[in-house]
């Protein structure tokens, strides 16, 4: 009698601790989905870099009010590289200079993405491409992408698919070796288990492999872009011809050939700005995707 009434109450716990930790779970999804107030998203995201930035012309706007900088063509204030680029609007040509960069690098970019996609899932799954060509995509990656800019002009003379191929060298490496690493860190009981299911080849590698691998992917690709946007903006600076267009790279080059010093910080704003927009409108809500799908964000 007392075994039955021990293996009861021993039920009744057992029953206990799941339903304890069902609600655990359901605690932690419905924290997951739970919305951030503006006032947090104002205060933590959107205030600290307008801070940031404010603190960067009072000190830019003080090295000159205080003569600590006394040459203008050295550093010039920010009022004049505002009137650069009100200047440049008013005519028309801000616009130009951003397009120009801009669209080269996506496409530049979509073709690297293509190109190393497949390129990095080979080198990972097949033991003897990785033994082949794996250290070559390492040196190909740690080389400067300003090295390709001459060999490219000759090559292909002084017309956009030379910086299309400065890019994809530079592009192609970083996003191959990221899905590489992302695949190694695949746990082998995923491999396992899909096989088991069915899913090989292709398959397993679409449903099993790359959903796995996301987050080394995503990283490679961010990487990527980094080098496909430095890889022009070289290509740009060195390559000059006016079939070419102007772009801020060539907007750059041209500052300096003027000693235009307000057109130089002007350029590299225009450079800095548009690398932050594309992190902060493509990168960013990837990387909270991956992160969230995999429970690893609480708020979004």
């Amino acid at each position: 009698m007392a075994s039955t009434e021990t293996k009861a109450d021993a039920a009744v716990k057992e029953t206990g601790d799941l339903a304890g930790l069902e609600a655990g779970l359901d605690a932690l999804d419905s924290v997951q989905t739970a919305r951030t107030p503006f006032r947090q998203t104002l205060t933590q995201k959107i205030l600290p870099p307008l801070v940031s930035i404010a603190l960067v012309l009072v000190v830019w706007q003080a090295l000159v009010s205080f003569k600590i900088v006394t040459d203008p063509s050295k550093l010039p204030p920010p009022d004049q590289v505002w009137g650069a680029l009100s200047e440049a609007w008013l005519e028309g040509r801000l616009l130009e200079y951003v397009w120009t960069s801009v669209s080269r690098g996506l496409f530049g970019f979509l073709l690297a993405l293509a190109i190393g996609t497949p390129l990095g899932l080979l080198v990972a799954r097949v033991r003897f491409v990785r033994a082949a060509i794996g250290p070559l995509l390492s040196g190909l990656q740690s080389l400067p992408s300003v090295a390709w800019v001459p060999p490219a002009v000759i090559w292909l003379g002084l017309e956009p698919r030379m910086m299309y191929a400065v890019i994809l060298l530079g592009a192609v490496p970083s996003i191959a070796n990221g899905l590489v690493s992302g695949v190694d860190q695949v746990p082998p009981l995923f491999l396992r288990a899909g096989r088991t299911l069915g899913a090989t080849g292709l398959r397993g590698t679409w449903h099993i492999v790359m959903p796995a691998a996301l987050p080394g992917y995503l990283a490679g690709l961010k990487q990527g872009w980094a080098f496909s946007w430095r890889s022009l903006m070289a290509a740009e600076i060195i390559a000059t011809h006016p079939d070419l267009g102007v772009g801020l790279g060539q907007l750059l080059e041209n500052g300096r050939t003027n000693s235009d010093m307000a057109t130089v910080f002007l350029a590299i704003l225009l450079i800095l700005i548009v690398g932050i927009a594309i992190d902060l409108l493509i990168f960013s809500p990837l990387e909270r995707w991956v992160l969230r799908s995999r429970g690893l964000l609480v708020k979004s």
